[in-house]
């Protein structure tokens, strides 16, 4: 998208205004947010790191110092060697292995973050058919149970075979399983 302002660059800023309930949205390029006065920057005003390590629990309220939660101060990435104090300091992680290091101990957290543990969202069109797939031997399950619950066992049975079907192409890989 185009910058609605120079209509040159591409806009890599998004304003939102909502005044006296009107909502006006504006797409400005780094150049005329500036020009405006629109660029909005976090740095120093709102560190995010800090803001994660409270959701963690790691700062209590008011407080700067970092308290980690007992049995979780000794866990250490065996990649980078990043420790789980670490982590809730800087609020993210210094490789791929800190994820299978601290595993265990970030589902609270998801669950404190977003209320479950589970992605109940969109999927994203880049993820393939893999993952719709999946999503929809889940609905197609959910289903049966109810058409199993309602004695209706002709529909039961098709939907147990559009099930194979799916599970099939799941367990060969799919068209574009990455």
């Amino acid at each position: 998208m185009l910058c609605e302002r120079c209509g040159k660059k591409a806009a890599s800023v998004h304003v939102t205004k909502i005044i006296n309930g009107n909502k006006t949205e504006l797409y400005l390029c780094d150049n005329c947010a500036k020009e405006k006065g629109e660029e909005i920057s976090f740095e120093g005003k709102f560190p995010l790191h800090q803001f994660f390590s409270g959701l963690m629990g790691f700062v209590p309220p008011g407080g700067s110092e970092t308290v980690v939660p007992t049995g979780y101060s000794g866990i250490q990435c065996p990649g980078c060697g990043l420790t789980y104090t670490q982590f809730g300091q800087i609020g993210h992680f210094g490789c791929d292995q800190c994820y299978e290091a601290f595993g265990k101990n970030l589902v609270p957290l998801l669950r404190r973050l977003h209320g479950n543990q589970k992605h109940m969202g969109k999927i994203p069109a880049r993820a393939g058919s893999f993952v719709k797939i999946k999503k929809e031997v889940e609905r197609l399950r959910e289903e049966l149970q109810r058409k199993v619950a309602e004695e209706a066992f002709e529909e039961a049975a098709e939907l147990r075979d559009k099930i194979r079907k799916l599970e099939g192409k799941i367990s060969s890989g799919g068209e574009d399983h990455e």
